[in-house]
């Protein structure tokens, strides 16, 4: 499953801005070869943005038991880090008019969904991605073997959404809406549900529209990077049967279904992920430029019934961060809007208890205050 916020909140990271990435950063390469090196991962990148300077550095290879090394310009998997990403994408439609912050789910999708529990009918897009819609992580296991089953082979997505969100929205809330942060993916599909109806389009072809293409993000896509035949990107890895570490080329079983897309299927490359995370540090810091106003990027970093969770964001002391994983892959981001700067480290590995303890000294370095 697309693993939960709560590492980000433990281990800082921070987005970044990139150009184009020309080398292997020697500084930066060393700090992800100790990272490397003490979490058993294939390979690690680390990526820092400052001031307009953008840097990546990585080590190791792009599938255990081959000799293809890593490159500063490979794809990595975000997991949940996508779902910043889709509350951007809901930030775009508010503007244009297409939906507004507080649309609720039975104004939304009760008309094409036959049962709705009372709970979930006047929750509205700021419940549903600030995770504080009381609804359960995920739907339950047999329906998410259903899903990956059907994968992209199947009905359309916007379907299987619709599909997904019914069978969620006629059980009863594991928490009364607002009172108890409870991270949620299936808040996050729903969301997606209530944005495909309205459009008509699958949030596959709006992300690429509204956020892909005018943040210059031409490397980015959905489900497991690269390709099967070949290792042509890096590969993420689980845990083998007698320990160690086994490749999973890309394919059903390299990703969770790709109904929960808004929750969590972006791959991107760390260069494009630091031109995305530019413009949320641009418009928290009041430079945004016309691609959201000012109160948008307000909306999408502020939490909006307390606690430290904004709209895909994680808030802890004037940062920004959030944590990334489908359990084959983990990516830490954190962003420091007020010195201009974020930090990314990336790993082709899910073992979060392996990979987290490795971070913090890397975040600390990175992060520390600018001379």
């Amino acid at each position: 499953m697309i693993r939960s916020f709560t590492l980000a909140l433990a281990v800082l990271t921070a987005p970044a801005v990139l150009a184009q990435p020309a080398s292997n950063d020697a500084q930066l390469a060393a700090l992800a070869e100790t990272a490397r090196e003490a979490s058993g991962s294939p390979a690690v990148a680390v990526m820092l943005w400052q001031q307009g300077e953008a840097r990546i550095g990585v080590a190791g290879v792009r599938a255990t038991g081959s000799d293809i090394a890593i490159t500063p310009d490979d794809l990595w998997h975000l997991g949940s880090d996508t779902k910043a990403m889709t509350a951007t994408l809901a930030a775009r439609l508010v503007e244009r008019g297409v939906i507004a912050w507080d649309d609720t789910i039975s104004e939304r999708l009760g008309d094409v969904i036959g049962e709705i529990d009372p709970a979930y009918s006047g929750l509205t897009f700021r419940h549903l991605f600030s995770h504080r819609a009381g609804l359960p992580a995920n739907i339950g296991m047999v329906d998410m073997v259903r899903f990956q089953m059907e994968g992209t082979g199947g009905r359309p997505m916007p379907e299987q959404r619709l599909d997904y969100a019914s069978r969620i929205l006629r059980s009863g809330p594991a928490a009364e809406a607002e009172t108890e942060f409870l991270y949620s993916n299936a808040g996050y599909v729903i969301a997606g549900a209530m944005i495909e109806q309205v459009t008509g389009e699958s949030w596959e072809a709006l992300m690429v529209r509204e956020v892909f293409e005018p943040l210059g993000m031409a490397s980015a896509g959905f489900g497991p990077p690269g390709s099967a035949d070949e290792i042509d990107q890096p590969r993420g890895h689980r845990s083998g049967l007698l320990g160690g570490l086994t490749a999973v080329p890309p394919g059903p079983r390299a990703d969770n279904p790709p109904v929960l897309g808004p929750a969590g299927t972006v791959h991107v490359s760390l260069a494009d992920l630091g031109r995305y995370l530019q413009a949320h540090i641009a418009g928290d810091r009041g430079e945004g430029g016309d691609y959201l106003t000012a109160e948008s990027w307000h909306t999408l970093h502020t939490a909006p019934f307390g606690g430290d969770y904004a709209l895909g964001w994680g808030l802890q002391n004037g940062r920004l961060l959030h944590a990334g994983s489908n359990t084959m892959w983990f990516v830490q981001i954190v962003m420091d809007p007020q010195n201009d700067r974020a930090v990314v480290i990336a790993f082709n590995d899910g073992r979060t208890d392996r990979v987290a303890p490795t971070m913090a000294p890397i975040f600390q370095a990175l992060l520390a205050a600018p001379d």
